[in-house]
């Protein structure tokens, strides 16, 4: 269990402090949505969780087949949808991975990727499109 406690700040601005940790993480609504824009809003922490999330569960997949995933790089566009209610619409998920990998590394790291815990979690209607660039290949 984790505890996160949030408090509202005014002007839509939340400030939320990580328990375990103590780490502390402001959001602010979207300037399309009557906010300032000054941070992320709840909806870029949701595309953040997801890209995060999957470059970590790749990274204990990787240790395991010993290598080093340092320099990857995730890129995440969120899209709004406002029908039938404002929601995440679309995550489009870009990889760049610069470590010399194998077919079968590839394949076991996407495997991975596509099991994180906040992609299970999403609802069917987000759409997810998912992009591996490989830059580096090794013959198997």
């Amino acid at each position: 269990m984790v505890e996160i406690n949030v408090v509202y700040e005014g002007k839509l601005r939340c400030k939320s402090t990580h328990g375990p940790s103590g780490a502390v993480l402001l959001t602010d609504a979207p300037v399309d949505n009557h906010g300032q824009g000054a941070s992320f809003s709840p909806t870029d922490l949701v595309a953040t969780a997801l890209g995060t999330c999957m470059l970590t569960v790749m990274g204990i997949a990787a240790e395991r087949e010993n290598l080093d995933l340092t320099g990857t790089t995730v890129r995440v566009v969120k899209e709004m949808a406002t029908q039938p209610v404002r929601r995440i619409g679309k995550l489009t998920v870009e990889f760049t991975v610069p470590t010399p990998t194998t077919a079968v590394q590839q394949q076991k790291l996407y495997n991975t990727a596509m099991t994180c815990p906040v992609h299970k979690s999403l609802h069917p209607d987000v759409e997810v499109a998912i992009e591996f660039k490989w830059l580096q290949a090794v013959a198997t």
